[in-house]
């Protein structure tokens, strides 16, 4: 059970005009289960996304990034994005590539568009080959079935490891005009920054200028996605896209404008929701823990320190067990790799329990409190550095027996 995660209720997911979306049962890994997704788009929408960084990339990610490369040298736009689940398509070579652009020939065939203008996304067993046939089998189903308010089951249709579909809407007014958004995530575990296996996906209806959308899309991710961290592996397939469909009524078409302020606040808060989303959801996760850093010289020592603590099994494996061992927090801020940090100066906190003061432990602090705050489903670890005004912010969970259950039987 995700960790004070709600499950989204899906007449509460708003359609957003100019994207309609449909899903299949392709048996693509197991049978009776949602696992082919289509979201089309209308005329005048543009898309842009952030990938993994791992050398490994999936082959889908790769032609992803070929296409959308077309796009901004002028071939035709984007028509449909596929998802396929049960399997990564990566590590498969050549092969992994023709099957991909097999699958977007088979899409843009049902679509009446071009194989270049389909973006597609995979996510499940890597080095095993995508199986085309079945995926091809699923499409004319997923196309069929294209409404509006298919959120709901196109959450559930990317999930692999989840528990829960995550997804989540928004309505905000800009400048006299509403606005629609809304998204949805997967992942579980493979997640570290630098995108991490997750994607996500989040359209509005608002019409946004290529390149704005490019800076937007950065932006969020930043802030969100590349903020999270559940076991420090980064995914083969990681992918984060923001569609602006361009059926709404608000136009933005320069980063400067305050329109551009206000949608962003708006996508970066729903970026954010879906992202914690994914770590609150983390396999075997029983607690969500912020990560704080600040008083640092630059946002990059403090994301270091942050993602070092994040990362830290020892650290991890305590709070699961609600071991107030707190010096393993203290190492991994040592260890960080911020050469000139002066620990005689840092202060760390649990909550509101002050529990190192100027380098060592606060005279005041009682372990009593520091267990209280960790047997917290939700826990703040605040590290103050005293270095300057930068700050940073990590979003983590616990490791548990659960964790290891779950990915010494992932292929089962």
């Amino acid at each position: 059970m995700a960790v004070n995660s709600p499950i989204p209720v899906a007449s509460e997911l708003k359609p957003v005009a100019g994207i309609e979306i449909g899903y299949a049962e392709a048996g693509i890994k197991k049978p009776n289960r949602k696992d082919v997704l289509v979201m089309k788009l209308a005329d005048g929408a543009t898309v842009s996304g952030v990938f993994t960084l791992n050398r490994f990339c999936a082959a889908p990610v790769q032609i992803c990034k070929e296409n959308l490369a077309a796009v901004k040298g002028g071939a035709k736009p984007i028509r449909a994005l596929m998802v396929n689940t049960g399997n990564a398509n990566a590590g498969t070579g050549e092969a992994g590539m023709a099957n991909a652009r097999a699958t977007c020939a088979a899409l843009a065939s049902e679509l009446g568009c071009d194989a270049q203008q389909i973006l597609p996304f995979s996510t499940g067993v890597i080095l095993e080959p995508l199986p085309v046939e079945k995926i091809k089998a699923g499409l004319p189903k997923a196309v069929q079935n294209l409404k509006s308010d298919n959120w709901f089951n196109a959450a559930e249709a990317i999930m692999t490891t989840d528990t829960q579909p995550k997804a989540g809407s928004r309505t905000v007014q800009i400048g006299g005009h509403t606005v629609n958004l809304t998204g949805i995530s997967k992942g579980a575990g493979m997640i570290k920054p630098n995108m991490a296996t997750m994607l996500g996906y989040l359209a509005f209806d608002a019409k946004v200028a290529q390149p704005v959308l490019d800076v937007l899309t950065k932006e969020a991710a930043d802030q969100s996605f590349n903020c999270i961290t559940i076991d420090g592996d980064t995914s083969t397939n990681d992918s984060f896209m923001i569609i602006a469909t361009g059926a709404g009524t608000l136009e933005v078409n320069s980063v400067d404008s305050p329109e551009y302020k206000a949608l962003a606040a708006a996508v970066n808060e729903l970026s954010l929701f879906l992202a914690q989303a994914i770590v609150r959801d983390g396999e075997g996760a029983t607690k969500f823990m912020t990560i704080a850093v600040e008083d640092g010289k630059n946002a990059e020592e403090c994301r270091k320190i942050a993602y070092s603590i994040g990362h830290s099994p020892l650290v991890k494996t305590a709070f699961f067990a609600s071991d107030p061992n707190l010096g393993r927090i203290l190492a991994a801020i040592g260890y960080a790799g911020v050469d000139d940090l002066d620990v005689s100066k840092i202060n760390l906190y649990l909550d509101d329990v002050w529990v190192a003061k100027d380098g060592g432990r606060n005279p005041d602090y009682k372990e009593e409190d520091g267990q209280r705050v960790m047997k917290q489903s939700e826990i703040t670890v605040r590290v103050k550095l005293a270095r300057g005004a930068a700050k940073a912010t990590v979003y983590t969970c616990d490791l548990s027996h659960d964790y290891v259950s779950i990915n010494a039987d992932y292929r089962s």
